[in-house]
């Protein structure tokens, strides 16, 4: 026990008072899209190690833990709860403003929700500032109470980053001038086995917006055959949760669990392995709420069919006045194995420090007892030279870093390492209601974050996609638009040769080798995709260094493929592809006619990376790609005239060169910030981008409901809807928003930037979106397709500010 300052948070956090509600939280456009509500807080745990989410009422909701798999559930068993007494009185609430809505738990006391925002209401505050999220307990006990909770992640880390493991660091101060005795209670529901689908095949459905969707049903509350037990080293105490499982090899859903704390020489610790989550809890209640101790069961009996095992640890201490005491907890999981398809496994990455058993919870929750410290420093080191800027705003830094939580909570996968992935292989959900993995055109903007964090691991998705785009699949499958639309022909052939995938695949099948999951559109025709490949293997070897010229090397086949493919759809052989007249392309919902300014100006763009990496590979004698070079730059000179002629108004570059649309298409110029991001010539004149990005800003952004949502895809100069009806032109997109500041920046325009972003950021995070930030919202008050990858886009304003 110590004299030690209050924990130090951050001061541009996320917060929230404790327990308090939204009174219009944004809510879905489609009824087939997942709302959770707005009860999300920060996720815990490593990337591809499966995540939990803690709310800002305090309940333990959101279960990631089968990879790539959505659920969202307070499980009231799980929680923290908090006695104390000071002379005559004493008081114990378990720590969640949200008591359980079946009954169970009747006995326990929940802790008072904030009613306002005014001093006197408020019972608490939660913070979150990813990976690091705090409760600051206020006005209800008489000792100072505050929870730290993270997880050992932190950029170019590529061990513990994968680590299955939260700690939760209590610092409890007594203010007082008497004694104050205080108990934490950490209690956890045995969930082995709950978390894989029971249904192995699922039937592929194609839902009201035409994506596809399958159903998952995991095995919440069937825990026949879990126990749980006492572990301990001279350290560290913990109980370890399980399931007797025989001989058979590790599947998924099979594992443990662990929650543990350190042993203190001034602290009691007890014990409960065997208290009954469906009942009362009065077995574990009535002791607790007495004195702060538990009954020190040790009850390994597995459970019996039909019933449910809970698991508890209490820390007991006096604070005298003015004492301060620092208690850890860790929670570690160890659920080695995700499956695919029936029978499809991949190990996930932290396993290759902890062993593939799935009985490692107890060593990931005694090493994160030993390491916090270390971890939280790591964090410190890498946060702080960011949120000690003084010309980025508070409310940016905070969005900054907390659009960070996709890469735990968005389906993440991270397997193990290989000879052919030597740091394992890894993806990121498109969003939970697109279940497919890595969308080329949303990672375009989304991967900004990883390439800046993470960058070995940017690289090893666009290996994957490079192995993708030379193979097929003829299989034919519905297109969903086709039979929305009630075309004559409603299938296409799955992946044709050449072409780029869209996406790695879906959780349901073989991430990784069965591409092009996704089947709204044909993606074979889509006129993006190819560009988009090419540009950003040309951004990640720059941005990496420029060094690696391998990874170049590796990569120089698929572009040449795509490139190839593309140039296909160049019909009228003037150098540039065309669009089909169909939503061939990221606004997939949005016909394209033509020339477009979009693609075609990514495609200029691309073949400007392409020269530019047939420049480097002859240079370092990787090939001799003259020929190749030469095809590129006749093919640039004919587009660069054609994209001009056709599409350049005066003040815009037209949506495209034949459906006489005048909208103005916020995100036209995408190629010629590409192309000033990687230092090759700009691809339309300096004045013209400069035009063109002002009508944006001024027709897209502050003609539209005066600015207050951010900038929509498309309309008229005045600010109005060409289509009243339309649906993506009058979107608000998150990731799109974030990469024309990104834009805005590079031109100069840096306040028009933050006025852009902030308008954004603060309609995400004051309206119950945040750690859930969708791809587009409405000035309904309704959004699209939540935890969405293209968000974090934010990292390439934060990358052109530097």
């Amino acid at each position: 026990m110590t004299n030690q300052t209050p924990p130090q948070i951050p001061a541009c956090t996320w917060n929230r008072p404790i327990g308090l509600g939204w009174d219009k939280p944004y809510t879905v456009r489609y009824a087939s899209n997942i709302d959770d509500g707005p009860w999300h807080g920060m996720p815990l745990g490593g990337f591809g190690a499966g995540c939990i989410g803690r709310s800002s009422r305090g309940d333990f909701n959101l279960w990631h833990i089968d990879g790539g798999e959505h659920t969202f559930q307070n499980i009231p068993a799980c929680q923290f709860s908090v006695f104390e007494s000071i002379g005559e009185s004493a008081q114990a609430y378990a720590l969640s403003t949200q008591a359980p809505q079946d009954g169970s738990l009747k006995e326990w006391k929940w802790y008072p929700a904030s009613g306002s925002r005014r001093e006197q209401d408020i019972t608490g505050t939660y913070h979150a500032l990813y990976p690091r999220s705090w409760f600051v307990y206020e006005n209800i006990f008489q000792a100072q109470l505050t929870c730290e909770q993270f997880s050992p992640v932190w950029a170019n880390n590529y061990q513990e980053t994968s680590y299955p493991v939260a700690i939760f660091l209590w610092t409890a101060h007594n203010p007082t001038n008497a004694p104050i005795t205080l108990s934490i209670m950490l209690t956890w529901q045995n969930m082995v086995g709950w978390f894989t689908n029971a249904l192995k095949s699922p039937e592929v459905q194609i839902r009201d917006d035409g994506s596809p969707v399958y159903e998952y049903q995991p095995l919440l509350g069937e825990s026949q055959g879990n126990y749980n037990l006492i572990v301990q080293n001279d350290q560290h105490f913990g109980c370890f949760l399980s399931r007797s499982g025989g001989d058979t090899p590790v599947a998924e859903g099979d594992g443990s669990w662990c929650i543990a704390t350190l042993k203190h020489p001034q602290v009691e610790v007890f014990h409960h392995t065997h208290w009954q989550p469906g009942g009362t809890g009065e077995d574990v209640w009535q002791s607790f709420a007495a004195n702060g101790s538990l009954l020190n069961v040790q009850d390994a009996t597995p459970a019996s069919k039909n019933t449910q095992l809970g698991a508890a640890i209490a820390i007991r201490f006096t604070l005298q006045p003015g004492q301060t005491l620092e208690i850890p907890f860790s929670l570690a999981w160890d659920f080695p194995v995700t499956e695919f398809a029936a029978g499809i496994n991949y190990y996930r990455r932290y396993t290759d420090f902890f062993g593939r058993s799935g009985q490692h919870a107890w060593a990931i929750a005694s090493t994160a007892l030993q390491q916090y410290q270390n971890w939280r420093s790591q964090i410190q080191s890498w946060q702080q030279p960011i949120l000690e800027r003084t010309d980025l705003p508070a409310w940016f830094k905070m969005a900054l870093f907390n659009e960070l939580y996709d890469l735990t909570s968005g389906g993440t996968l991270w397997s193990a390492a290989s000879e052919l992935d030597p740091i394992g292989q890894f993806a990121v959900l498109e969003c939970l209601d697109y279940r497919w993995y890595e969308s080329l055109d949303v990672r375009l903007y989304g991967s900004f974050a990883l390439l800046m964090l993470f960058p070995e691991l940017e690289k090893s998705v666009m290996r994957a996609f490079a192995r993708a785009i030379p193979q097929s699949d003829d299989h034919q499958r519905v297109i969903g638009y086709y039979y929305t639309i009630g075309a004559d022909t409603t299938t296409a052939v799955r992946k044709v040769a050449g072409a780029t995938p869209h996406d790695l695949g879906a959780p349901n099948e073989h991430v990784w080798e069965k591409t092009n999951y996704t089947c709204y559109q044909d993606c074979n025709l889509w006129k993006d995709l190819g560009s988009d490949f090419v540009l950003q293997v040309y951004r990640d070897f720059l941005l990496t260094g420029a060094e690696d010229v391998q990874f170049l090397a590796d990569c120089w086949p698929a572009i040449v493929d795509t490139l190839n493919y593309l140039k296909t759809f160049d019909q009228d052989g003037d150098g540039i592809p065309e669009n089909s007249g169909a939503p061939d392309q990221t606004f997939d919902d949005w016909r394209l006619q033509g020339v477009s300014a979009y693609c075609g100006g990514l495609w200029l763009a691309a073949l400007e990376a392409a020269i530019a990496i047939s420049k480097i590979l002859s240079e370092k004698n990787l090939g001799d790609l003259a020929v190749q070079k030469s095809i590129y730059e006749t093919w640039l000179a004919q587009s660069r005239l054609i994209y001009e002629e056709k599409l350049w108004n005066g003040q815009y570059y037209r949506l495209d060169s034949e459906s006489s649309s005048d909208v103005v298409m916020a995100d036209q110029l995408c190629g010629q910030f590409y192309a000033r991001l990687l230092g090759l010539p700009d691809i339309v004149a300096s004045d013209r981008a400069l035009s063109a990005l002002k009508t944006v800003y001024e027709a897209c952004f502050l003609k539209f409901y005066d600015g207050q949502f951010g900038a929509a895809n498309g309309v008229r100069p005045d600010g109005s809807p060409e289509n009243p009806q339309a649906t993506h032109p009058l979107e608000v997109w998150t990731g799109i928003n974030f990469g024309l500041a990104a834009f805005l920046v590079q031109m100069e325009m840096p306040n028009e930037a933050l006025n852009l972003t902030q308008a954004v950021v603060e309609q995400i995070y004051h309206n119950g979106l945040q750690f859930r930030t969708p791809e587009a919202i409405t000035p309904a008050g309704t959004f699209r397709a939540s935890t969405y990858l293209r968000a974090m886009a934010i990292w390439a304003i934060y990358l052109v500010m530097s």
